[in-house]
């Protein structure tokens, strides 16, 4: 190494060795890479070009040379007109033989002639070549070379230079084009596993990972402990599979990782692969489908069959709803002889003649799990499924500290603090989240990262970057209107998140923002925190009305944001007595035709419109009657925004003159989500 040190790749379950950073903080790489020193890539002695490529030049240009020398250089020749200076040199006894092609003459003078016969171009020879025209008279050629005895040769120009030279010349190109078509196809083919020019397409493109190259562990995975726990014991079999054998028992075949996007199932995949010191192919199952019918069931083959040859070992699929969708007539469904039906079918009969001694288990993920087709999920196949759910505030803080790992903080970070305002954020998001900060801290020019550059880390990736508009103070003021309306009507209603923040500043593609957070997370909703976050994404309309007595297009994010509520409330959650307990609606993303749900008739489609109606007028003429007894703290908010353009939490409630709710320390909060998480398997 430069540095003269052994960097070696560290025992597996051991934690990654800190490094010394120049700035004098100690790091530790994170799961995402950030910290690990730059991979030093191999230097080529040819300056970049490949040893091969060099090799493959020099043997054309070999190939290129043999070809030249066994071509016969033949005899200068000297390019005659036709007349006069050909027939003139017949005439003249001076020509001694010819041999022709088409229009093409070729012959041999008895004496070396000069042509031109002036200027610097001249050149002599005994030998040249002419070209007939196709009005000449070719009889009175003839009968001039009879009259000269001129001998006209028998055989064409081309004959002279030999079989093989014009076998070269004649089918070289083609098959050099032949020749390089093949190299590519194998290269190709080579890169896909072998196979030959097309058996490639066949052959598995797996990442296979050794298990010296594992470097995640289950220290790397935070806030997921749940689904850890679960995978405890694949890692156990992997390991000590007489422990389990010796009694029966029977190590599940498949495990099938279900969660929103970012929660870390693959992260936990190759944790367990890292844990257990195993080898890991990892393979996206859109990788599996080919435009070629049947290439999707021939890798799936190969896939299995590297692994059965590597056992112990895990093979990992991810996105496995892109080929193991439901075959039937529901939702998401695809039929016939379908490509992705034909390697569904195939990763079904390959786990169906797993050998439980082999030792090799399937771990996939998907995103929704309840379009995957029924057969996939039995008994026998994919035996477990693993919930992978976003974290709570614990899990959030704990996922924060995996990531600052290889970031240097200031004393006044308050991770638990961060973790409590980033509600409903998973591992990838608090990754981005870290990142952006540390970008921001760099920006700015500190040595640390501190609690500011993850605040406005946050309000960038949850509000949007500032935009620099020229705004009137007509606009100015009609936009602080609007969210001091939204501002103080979260601040009014029992049960609605507390404020955290109010600006005037252009992000995104809002013209201001208000920011409301719960303290904890919340599991369930109760119909009065609803209807209060219908309240209060009505209120900066109601606001704009009531001041200027018309409104704007500002509002139709918090229209959208409250129809949807609404009438969720009444359709899914049973809120509303006409509709009662009854699913009506299905969930975002889903046909009607599932279990539970149908298609409803135009007398309950009009109902539901009606309660959807009725919430949102009811609630609005109350968020009307709260602003106008409200209107002299609304006054006061107007008038701090215009001057200040952003207050935060304890600005807001002080101008607006009303108590904050209470803040719980970092203490109370992990007191409280270990005090309300159930106890493990409820």
């Amino acid at each position: 190494m430069p540095d003269g040190k052994d960097e070696r790749t560290p025992p597996r379950g051991a934690k990654t060795p800190e490094r010394q950073h120049p700035s004098g903080w100690r790091v530790q790489p994170a799961p995402d890479g950030r910290g690990a020193p730059p991979p030093q890539p191999p230097r080529s002695p040819f300056g970049g070009i490949g040893r091969r490529w060099v090799i493959l030049v020099l043997v054309l240009l070999g190939i290129n040379f043999w070809i030249s020398s066994l071509i016969p250089s033949g005899h200068e020749r000297i390019k005659v007109p036709y007349t006069p200076t050909f027939v003139q040199q017949i005439e003249r006894d001076n020509v001694s033989d010819i041999s022709s092609k088409g229009a093409t003459v070729q012959g041999t003078f008895k004496h070396e002639f000069k042509y031109p016969p002036t200027g610097k171009d001249s050149k002599v020879s005994k030998y040249f070549d002419t070209e007939i025209p196709a009005f000449a008279n070719t009889d009175q050629l003839s009968n001039l070379l009879q009259q000269h005895k001129v001998t006209v040769n028998a055989k064409s120009p081309e004959q002279g230079r030999g079989f093989l030279a014009n076998l070269l010349l004649g089918f070289g190109p083609t098959l050099l084009l032949i020749g390089i078509f093949v190299w590519f196809a194998r290269r190709a083919a080579g890169a896909a596993g072998g196979g030959g020019m097309l058996g490639g397409f066949g052959r598995s493109r797996a990442r296979r990972i050794e298990a010296s190259q594992q470097t995640v562990t289950f220290d790397d995975v935070a806030g997921i402990d749940e689904a850890k726990a679960e995978l405890t014991e694949i890692v156990d079999f992997l390991k000590n599979p007489d422990k389990y054998r010796r009694l029966g028992g029977r190590i599940p075949r498949g495990v099938l990782l279900s969660g929103p996007p970012g929660t870390g199932k693959t992260l936990l995949a190759r944790a367990v692969a890292g844990e257990a010191g195993v080898p890991f192919f990892s393979m996206s199952a859109s990788e599996f489908v080919e435009m070629i019918v049947g290439v999707g069931a021939s890798r799936v083959r190969d896939l299995f069959n590297q692994a059965k040859e590597a056992a112990p070992d895990i093979i990992f699929i991810d996105e496995l709803d892109a080929i193991g969708r439901s075959r039937g007539g529901g939702a998401g469904s695809f039929g016939g002889n379908d490509e992705r039906e034909q390697t569904l079918n195939q990763i079904l009969t390959e786990m169906d003649g797993f050998d439980p001694a082999v030792g090799v288990i399937v771990l996939a993920a998907t995103n929704r799990p309840e379009v995957l087709d029924p057969a996939l999920l039995r008994p026998g196949r994919f035996d477990r499924r693993v919930s992978v759910q976003p974290p709570d505030t614990n899990g959030r803080r704990m996922i924060l500290e995996v990531h600052t790992r290889s970031v240097p903080l200031d004393s006044n970070v308050d991770l638990a603090g961060i973790a409590s305002t980033t509600v409903g954020m998973v591992g990838a998001d608090l990754a981005n989240l870290v990142n952006e900060a540390a970008l921001t801290a760099a920006r700015e020019g500190h040595e640390k990262v501190r609690q500011a550059d993850f605040t406005n880390a946050l309000e960038r990736i949850v509000l949007g970057s500032e935009r620099k508009i020229m705004m009137s103070e007509l606009d100015r003021e009609r936009t602080a209107y609007h969210e001091s309306g939204h501002a103080l009507v979260g601040m009014l209603t029992p049960g609605a998140d507390p404020v955290r923040k109010v600006s005037i500043i252009p992000r995104g593609p809002a013209l201001g923002v208000t920011l409301s957070a719960p303290e904890a997370d919340r599991f369930s909703y109760d119909r009065g925190y609803l209807l209060g976050r219908i309240k209060v994404a009505l209120a900066g309309r109601v606001a704009e009305k009531l001041i200027y007595g018309e409104i704007t297009t500002g509002a139709e994010s918090d229209i959208e944001q409250l129809t949807q509520i609404a009438r969720q409330m009444v359709g899914r959650w049973g809120m509303s007595d006409a509709i009662g307990p009854i699913a009506v609606i299905p969930r975002e993303g889903q046909g009607p035709l599932l279990p539970g749900t149908s298609e409803v008739s135009a007398e309950t489609q009009r109902v539901i419109d009606e309660e959807v109606r009725r919430l949102v007028e009811q609630s609005e003429n109350e968020v009307r009657s709260l602003l106008s007894e409200n209107r002299s703290r609304l006054d006061a908010l107007v008038a701090a925004l215009l001057e200040k353009e952003t207050l935060d939490q304890d600005e807001a409630y002080m101008v607006a003159g009303v108590t904050q709710p209470p803040r719980m320390q970092p203490d109370e909060r992990l007191e409280k989500v270990t005090r309300d998480r159930p106890p493990a398997g409820s």
